[in-house]
């Protein structure tokens, strides 16, 4: 790697070109990945690479008319000092804020460049043309702010909102019913036929740890989201995973009462609150009718409890 104090100018608008060459095809990524969801957005990156495509043609007529017409293949990674930038655009579906912030890091880091080229050229023309680009850079980190701070349409509303309830709301309420449901009956059996709150707890924290690691496994690998559009299979995964071991424990966790009388009765309670959630949840982000979340998890929750119950009695 040179160090920047090393660079020539023919050397420093050689870089010039290569960063505002990269900057543009990354805006241009970055619009495709959010045409689907946020259009509006995906826009303005468009304009942004358009004006880093001009600030390209400029320093490349400069550099012809100093320098010819062959350009040395010099890379931001070739020089030191530039900062490594991890290679966001490739993930899809794009997270919007984490690429209003990588814009806005790229064009502070340009800025910076051209301020720093500014001080120590010698070349009237290079220092005129670096320095009106340093500026209209700073315009630019400005722009990739504001886009930050853009009230969404409604379409892009919509889509955010409907990517929130694939990549998290639906992997989250499928672990929360499993883990709130599924672990009632080996929970209460334990209690009823052990009357120990210290089994009935090691009992539940089984059930709820081991539900938890296969939720979070089917989940993970039940698709791996470019087609669907569920986002990442792990990021869904450890959502329903920590959510399914987390309904498990709410009701579990009583039984660190040591009477096991009192402990049920709390656990039942907190069975009821969870039960709740559920329903509102289903209601809420699912657009399911208040008394069919109520009756459908009510119903679930009430036989697998009898269930618990009965075989913990038998």
């Amino acid at each position: 790697m040179k160090t920047f104090e090393s660079l020539t100018e023919r050397e420093i608008l050689a870089l010039a070109i290569s960063l505002e060459e990269e900057d543009a095809r990354i805006y241009e990524d970055f619009a495709a990945g959010l045409d689907e969801n946020y259009p509006e957005q995906a826009a303005k990156f468009r304009e942004m690479r358009k004006e880093e495509d001009g600030h390209r043609h400029r320093l490349l007529e400069l550099y012809k008319s100093r320098f010819g017409d062959h350009v040395p293949h010099i890379r931001r990674q070739d020089v030191r000092g530039f900062v490594d930038r991890k290679p966001v655009w490739l993930v899809r579906p794009l997270g919007l804020k984490t690429v209003q912030k990588t814009a806005e890091t790229m064009e502070v880091e340009t800025r910076r460049f051209y301020e720093a080229v500014c001080r120590r050229t010698t070349d009237t023309g290079i220092r005129q043309l670096l320095g009106d680009l340093a500026e209209e850079e700073r315009n630019h980190a400005h722009t990739a702010e504001q886009i930050a701070l853009t009230k969404l349409s409604e379409d892009e509303t919509s889509r955010a909102k409907r990517l929130f309830v694939l990549q998290v709301i639906q992997p989250g309420l499928a672990g929360l019913m499993d883990g709130s449901v599924s672990t009632l009956a080996p929970l209460f059996c334990a209690a009823f036929a052990t009357h120990s709150s210290k089994a009935t707890f090691l009992v539940g924290l089984a059930a709820s740890v081991g539900a938890g690691i296969s939720m979070g496994f089917a989940e993970a690998l039940s698709d791996d989201g470019a087609l669907t559009g569920r986002g990442h299979p792990w990021a869904r995964g450890t959502v329903c995973g920590l959510m399914t071991a987390l309904g498990g424990l709410g009701h579990t966790l009583p039984y660190l009462i040591p009477n096991y009388k009192t402990a049920t009765s709390i656990a039942v309670c907190v069975v009821l609150v969870e039960l709740g959630i559920i329903s509102w949840v289903r209601h809420r982000f699912m657009d399911t009718p208040w008394a069919s979340a109520l009756f459908q998890v009510a119903l679930g929750g009430a036989l697998v409890f009898l269930a618990g119950v009965l075989i913990g009695n038998s």
